[in-house]
């Protein structure tokens, strides 16, 4: 797997989406390409007087629906393959929840829990003057992702705005609400995980509470696993970087979530009655109904998923089933709910948050919510649709659904000159 291209696995996804929708290929090469790659350094002067230079890059792979939208991630492995592969993720992401965006994504090579938080301001203010040419509210709209919070948006809108001279907290969404972020943002993604799991389940026919894993406890993870849990389901496994926790008779997910606040968000050391720790890898074998990977991709892969013991997959993490995993899981009869449906639910909230930016007015909560469940049960139903229709995955489908607004906006808007 350390050879393993993630834009490979986007490709090989493309190509069978279009062959079922009977595309020639004219009408979708352009999506095979990204529009732009800005790879940049980043001097950055440590706390101890020394120079470190980190490698950056910012990838827009299209803006046929409207300005390029996607996060920014701190990691040392990242690499422009990871980058570019988010990029069109997020493409395809904002077509199947029909929103006016295309799809872009930002990362810096960086290990950030061995920076200060001066190192990281420094080195987050200067990628900004870096990607600066061609962010913006117009242009390109980052966004929180691995590693990356409110607080990092907040330096990042400032450094854009004090360059331009005044306010612009259009820049970017996932910030602060006291500086233009939106309300229920950060619940985002796991709400519309919770919702698109919940629609699944009907689907399938399943009723009634479930036995549910969850890997990763980060935002999307935690946010999944208690808003599951409020809805009566089990859950009986979750895992941070510290390892997996695991009951069959379900875990206390409030509790669970106090401790990880109460332990500077690491469940290192979390323990109680009927509870057993295991190891990532045993979480994703673990019995279960339902598998909700919510931490980095490549996590279901040919080499373990035959392990796999859920009857539902659901994509909270971008590209966590690779191509060869996908297809073991269907001979296994195991469907898979892909990430660019099933973690949707940021990117439309982050919409709302642009909207309320440039329109320079404040959304409540309740119609935030409202908002986001209607417009993720509408996405699921035309996804649905296609399964149905085509006999096709619900992966297959989503980027069916994906392609063809892309391709018709494509064709509306021609290729200049």
């Amino acid at each position: 797997m350390a050879n393993y291209n993630p834009y490979d696995n986007m490709l090989s996804v493309l190509e069978s989406a279009a062959q079922k929708l009977g595309l020639e290929r004219k009408d979708y090469e352009a999506l095979k390409y990204p529009e732009r790659e800005l790879k940049v350094s980043i001097p950055v002067k440590m706390d101890n007087g020394e120079l470190q230079v980190f490698e950056g890059y910012r990838v827009q792979h299209s803006s046929s629906r409207g300005p390029c939208k996607g996060g920014i991630r701190y990691h040392p492995h990242v690499d422009i393959d990871e980058v570019k592969a988010l990029a069109a993720w997020m493409t395809f992401k904002c077509a199947v929840v029909n929103i006016p965006y295309g799809g872009a994504k930002g990362a810096v090579k960086v290990d950030p829990a061995k920076l200060s938080k001066g190192e990281l301001e420094r080195m987050t203010r200067r990628f900004t003057t870096a990607i600066m040419p061609i962010i913006g509210p117009e242009k390109d709209i980052p966004a929180p992702d691995v590693n990356t919070n409110a607080e990092i948006m907040g330096w990042i809108m400032d450094t854009y705005s004090m360059l331009h001279g005044y306010a612009i907290p259009g820049v970017v969404t996932g910030k602060s609400v006291d500086i233009g972020g939106s309300l229920g943002r950060p619940e985002a993604t796991g709400r519309g995980v919770s919702i698109v799991t919940r629609e699944a389940l009907k689907h399938f026919k399943t009723e009634g509470k479930v036995r549910i894993a969850v890997q990763g406890m980060g935002n999307v993870g935690s946010i999944s696993a208690k808003l599951l849990h409020e809805m009566g389901h089990n859950i009986v496994a979750v895992s941070d970087v510290s390892g997996g926790y695991y009951n069959p008779d379900g875990l206390d997910i409030p509790a669970i979530i106090k401790y990880s606040a109460d332990h500077k968000l690491s469940l290192e050391g979390y323990t109680a009655p009927g509870v057993k720790k295991i190891t990532n890898a045993e979480l994703l074998a673990c019995e279960c109904d339902v598998l909700i990977p919510c931490a980095l991709q490549n996590q279901i892969t040919a080499e373990n998923a035959g392990a796999v013991k859920a009857k539902l997959v659901v994509e909270g993490a971008n590209g966590p089933v690779t191509v060869e995993a996908d297809e073991i899981l269907a001979k296994r009869g195991i469907p898979s709910i892909p990430d660019i449906l099933a973690n949707a639910g940021g990117v439309v909230v982050s919409y709302f948050e642009w909207v309320q930016n440039i329109q320079e007015l404040t959304w409540e909560e309740d119609q935030i919510n409202a908002t986001l469940e209607k417009i993720m049960v509408r996405s699921f139903k035309d996804v649905e649709a296609i399964v149905n229709e085509k006999s096709v995955s619900f992966r297959i489908a989503a980027y069916m659904v994906a392609i063809s607004k892309l391709v018709r906006a494509k064709k509306i808007r021609g290729v200049f000159p």
